[in-house]
């Protein structure tokens, strides 16, 4: 069994920040758990617009917090998103994200992130 509290989590090595000043994520299950996945407690500032495009993992992110919008660069379709709405980058969904309010989301990696993974040029995580 692992326990670990995101309080404790937030004042360790497992808090990353953007260098670029959209986010900080405090990685609370990672591949060296070895469950499969990875799971995370992201904060997206506000005023954050920013693009990505998980090229190597899928993501899920559930908005526990907050309100934004998130726009789907294949399609052009833009979502709402406040408490309770999850999306889902089933497809490697190149993505533009949007933070009308600081924002938490809680988010689930597949394959798992190691813990030290920015975004890079392409808004994607490296498979290390």
């Amino acid at each position: 069994m692992i326990v670990r509290t995101l309080q404790d989590s937030d004042k360790s090595h497992r808090r990353i920040e953007d260098p670029n000043g959209n986010w900080n994520s405090v990685r609370l299950l990672l591949k060296e758990d070895k469950m499969g996945f990875s799971f995370h407690i992201t904060t997206i500032y506000q005023g954050a617009d920013f693009q990505m495009h998980y090229q190597n993992h899928l993501e899920s992110v559930y908005c526990m917090s907050g309100n934004g919008e998130v726009e789907n660069l294949n399609t052009g379709e833009v979502f709402p998103i406040k408490p309770g709405t999850i999306y889902i980058l089933d497809k490697h969904d190149r993505h533009i994200l949007r933070a009308f309010t600081e924002m938490k989301m809680a988010c689930v990696f597949n394959p798992p992130l190691t813990g030290s993974e920015i975004h890079n040029s392409y808004g994607s995580y490296e498979i290390k």
